[in-house]
Order: C-alpha cells, then structure tokens, then sequence
C-alpha cells in the first residue's frame, strides 16, 4: 500500500453526524491542494452529516474537484468490494454510533460497509473521533477496532506549533490525519521547523 503513487490512489472520506465538520472540510481542500494529491476522493456522508455540515459551516456540501459523492444507502460503490483499488478510508469526525457499529461488524450502510472492507483487506481504516468524554463502551469500541487494524486519531488539536487561529488549530488535526494516510505533507513537526 505505502508505494502507490499518490496520484493512483483513491480514498474514501466518510463525514458522518459528529460535531467537527470543520475538520472534513479543511481535509478535503487540503487533499486537493497536495502536490501530489490522490486520484479520487470518493465522499460519504451518513443521513445526518450534511444537516450538521450545513449548521458548522453555512453552506451546502457541493462535491468539488477530485471528490465524487456517493450515497450511503446503497452498496452500489465500487469500494463496497474487496476487488477496488481504494486503498485508504478516512471516518471524519466519526460519530460513536458509526464507531461502534463498525466495531461489531454490523454492516448496514454504505460507511460501515467499506469500513469492514478495509479492515477484512488489512487496509489502512483511520477513526476521527470527535467526542468528550469517552464512556467506557466508546473505549471498548475504539480497542476493538485498533485490534482489527484501525488507527484511531481523536480531533485532539496540538498547540505546539503555536495556532493563532481556529483555522490553525484544526489544520493540526488535518496535518495529522494525512500525513496518518500516507500522503507527503509540509507542516509543523514538532523540534525540526527551525
């Protein structure tokens, strides 16, 4: 998976009902931005994402350059299947009812279902958690999932790169989530930008 080329890879980025669209947002417009950014970014949003992308951020969700939209309902996607060359899924933010269906396997939307494919093809799952706090089962759930291979990322902002903005403080996030996908990225790394 790590020797693609950029420029073949496709990724799925599922945005489900958790706060933090922000974070989606910026991910999306900065996988484009890459100088080498995948081929395709295949978009999902579960039923109620986009009511809350719309109340964080204003504005409709219009699929734009790389991204193609696909919808949850139906597993008529080519990465419904272990046979498509989507090597990378992205859950962001990922809500704990989305966290914890995937965990037990109960593939009933598009979203879970590529989330097994990932994961039963051992390839690379990574969960955006966007919840405080955890209970017990939220913690079970994500254990359960990095057992099975998943990378659990929390929406934890850094503050080492001293942000200024809330736009810098998400991008922390979003630096991190790609550079977690594989993706040659310039941003702050802690101790080596002088």
């Amino acid at each position: 998976m790590d020797n693609i080329p950029n420029k073949r890879r496709k990724i799925v980025l599922a945005i489900t009902g958790a706060s933090g669209s922000v974070y989606a947002k910026k991910l999306l417009e900065t996988l484009q931005l890459l100088k080498n950014p995948p081929e395709e970014i295949a978009v999902i949003f579960s039923d109620t994402a986009k009511e809350i992308w719309l109340a964080e951020t204003g504005k409709k969700y219009t699929a734009e350059g790389l991204a193609k939209e696909f919808k949850n309902d139906t597993f008529f996607a080519p990465f419904a299947s272990g046979s498509s060359h989507y090597d990378t899924m992205i859950i962001c933010p990922a809500a704990m009812g989305t966290t914890g269906r995937i965990a037990n396997g109960t593939s009933d939307d598009l979203i879970a279902r590529t989330a097994d494919v990932m994961l039963k093809e051992r390839r690379r799952l990574i969960i955006v958690p966007r919840e405080t706090p955890y209970s017990l089962i939220h913690i079970n759930n994500m254990k359960t999932l990095t057992l099975a291979g998943a990378i659990i990322c929390p929406a934890s902002p850094s503050f080492y790169s001293n942000p200024e903005t809330i736009n810098d403080l998400v991008m922390t996030v979003v630096n991190r989530i790609i550079d977690l996908a594989g993706f040659e990225n310039n941003s702050f790394r802690w101790m080596e930008n002088d």
